[in-house]
């Protein structure tokens, strides 16, 4: 988690209301002094997810997401800390703290500003160009490649005209300079050149990177326009040309349409595919989650970035040789991220935009998703000539590396074709793998029953809970109570955290598991603040009572059982305490 001062980040917090930020994602309607609508992380009909403008906390009672409106932008957009302070940071206008200082800052964050902006007016004249003459061999050609009016307007594309400078000519006359065309790489400069002996003096020029091509914008997560792909109609090379890396665009951190994986929810995987047209044709037949690389082979920020949007990856590549190369190498960078991954394999050498025109969505959805063994086994077989006995016992060999990394169960169902493959035993591959066969393990005869010891872990103490709930709402100076009143190891640092000054929105955040943010989010959501600063004051005077009776109380049983085995001065001794213990036990009771 990157640092960031504690009081910047209190700060941050409370410009960036919370109500405000998660009502742009799901309604809310206020009940009391808290709102409550459906929660967006999980499907639901009956309002469970609650906001505290207060405490500026939010907690879901059905899927139990709690947290912070940092751990709100985190989960909902897919980021991580740094990334979803900056976001916030960025939409209330906050200069981030070790920017504060730097002279520069705002000059990079204007020039960013405006490259931003000179992308999505070019975005926006290229979608106009396509439905104008000058656009209408590219409308030709996408409406022959089966897209519809929506589908083209949902990915925003356009037509680059078939002339030199006519975006650059539009963009300069609405006051965008040529450096900055040129740095967002929608113009190329080329500088003047003095004659030669060969050839006269060329004068300086500028003109369109994309000409007579159809445009497709790639779109980060956010809406921003960041680049630009084109596809020539001709046989111009390169068939794709793409934006190269810019001061907005880096191509390995991104993908194509993650403006779109970031509508969706309740993803279960993404589908990577190779190229523009795969992504738009497949969800224009109605499959969802589906994204491209950018002209690279996937990347680990890449599939890092995947990791946000769901579970799983399924790579989808073209059935060509080059494609299924790509799959191995990207499932490596998937398991080195630790990435849960599946293949689909495309039969008759079709890429996904092919294979779906031919069999529609159901055949699409009637693929099956093999696992990374699997599909090396696949390719693995390619290589060698299972007629022959030489090849049957090489791809053997060359297939235990794979399966000796599988768990028991997943290896069986890999043992049982591979033995039908090649021939070979269960024993003599189990031996090339590195395993030996299980072995029957004799049942001991039943012994007596005896009790068998439960954990000395006790049960949370609710008043303990209920104490620190109360104490969250800042309402009760927390000086009322002390940290010998907490035996939860949990409670006990909150209740010091509290104590010195941190907020419940950065109690919550600390919490490195998600169990005990939950926890700690449903705590300090608990309906206590709701009455008058009398009652607080009466409910922490009880649980004070309650958890010091039984503290008490606990002494008491503890000296009783020391009595029995003490004798003497200090048998006296433990009497005597024991007798002060019931007094102060009477005193709270009555």
């Amino acid at each position: 988690m990157a640092r960031f001062p504690a009081s910047w980040l209190d700060e941050l917090r409370s410009r960036a209301d919370i109500v405000q930020v998660v009502s742009g994602y799901t309604p809310l309607k206020r009940n009391g002094h808290r709102y409550w609508g459906l929660c967006p992380f999980h499907n639901e009909k009956t309002a469970s997810f609650s906001v505290d403008p207060e405490q500026q906390l939010y907690y879901c009672f059905g899927c139990k997401a709690g947290g912070s409106v940092i751990q709100f932008v985190m989960d909902i957009e897919h980021l991580d800390f740094a990334e979803a302070v900056k976001h916030l940071a960025d939409q209330l206008h906050m200069p981030l703290p070790q920017m504060e200082d730097d002279p520069d800052y705002q000059r990079r964050r204007d020039q960013r500003d405006r490259l931003l902006a000179a992308n999505r007016e070019a975005a926006r004249f290229y979608h106009q160009t396509l439905f104008t003459p000058d656009g209408q061999p590219m409308l030709d050609y996408l409406k022959r490649r089966g897209l519809s009016d929506n589908i083209i307007r949902k990915f925003g594309l356009g037509a680059a005209p078939n002339a030199w400078d006519t975006l650059t000519r539009h963009l300069l006359a609405q006051g965008y300079t040529e450096e900055e065309l040129r740095l967002c790489g929608l113009t190329v400069v080329k500088e003047a050149e003095p004659a030669t002996e060969d050839r006269p003096a060329r004068p300086r020029r500028a003109f369109d990177m994309f000409r007579n091509r159809a445009i497709f914008p790639i779109i980060d997560q956010y809406g921003n326009v960041l680049a630009f792909g084109g596809r020539t109609l001709g046989d111009g090379q390169p068939k794709y040309l793409n934006t190269s890396d810019t001061p907005v665009f880096n191509k390995r951190q991104g993908v194509y349409a993650a403006n779109l994986l970031r509508k969706e929810r309740h993803l279960e995987r993404v589908i990577l595919v190779e190229g523009y047209m795969d992504v738009v044709s497949l969800t224009q037949y109605g499959v969802t989650g589906v994204c491209a690389t950018l002209g690279t082979a996937l990347t680990s920020e890449q599939a890092r970035l995947l990791k946000r949007f769901a579970p799983r990856v399924y790579l989808s590549y073209d059935g060509d040789s080059a494609g299924q190369h790509a799959i191995l190498r990207g499932l490596d960078i998937l398991e080195a991220e630790g990435i849960p991954a599946r293949v689909l394999d495309f039969p008759d050498g079709l890429d996904p935009d092919e294979f779906i025109r031919r069999d529609g969505l159901q055949g699409f959805e009637q693929l099956p998703a093999l696992s990374p063994e699997t599909y090396r086994m696949r390719r693995l077989k390619e290589q060698y000539d299972l007629t022959t006995q030489d090849g049957r016992t090489e791809y053997a060999k060359a297939c235990a590396p794979l399966l000796s990394r599988l768990e028991p169960v997943e290896l069986e169902n890999h043992l049982q074709e591979l033995m039908v493959q090649t021939g070979f035993t269960r024993e003599v591959l189990l031996a090339q793998i590195g395993r030996s066969a299980p072995r029957a393990v004799p049942q001991p005869a039943p012994a007596p029953h005896r009790s068998v010891p439960r954990s000395a872990d006790p049960a949370v103490d609710p008043a303990e809970e209920r104490l620190l709930a109360l104490l969250s709402t800042g309402r009760v100076p927390t000086d009322i109570a002390s940290q010998e009143d907490f035996e939860d190891p949990l409670l006990k640092s909150l209740f010091v955290e509290l104590s010195h000054g941190q907020s419940p929105a950065a109690l919550v955040e600390a919490q490195a598991l998600e169990k005990d943010r939950a926890r700690v989010s449903q705590l300090l959501l608990s309906p206590v603040s709701a009455g008058s600063t009398d009652e607080l004051l009466q409910m922490t005077k009880e649980c004070l009572d309650s958890i010091r009776r039984r503290h008490i109380q606990q002494r008491i049983d503890a000296l009783q059982q020391r009595i029995t085995t003490l004798s003497g001065q200090a048998r006296q001794e433990a009497l005597a305490e024991s007798i002060a213990l019931i007094r102060q036990l009477n005193d709270l009771k009555y």
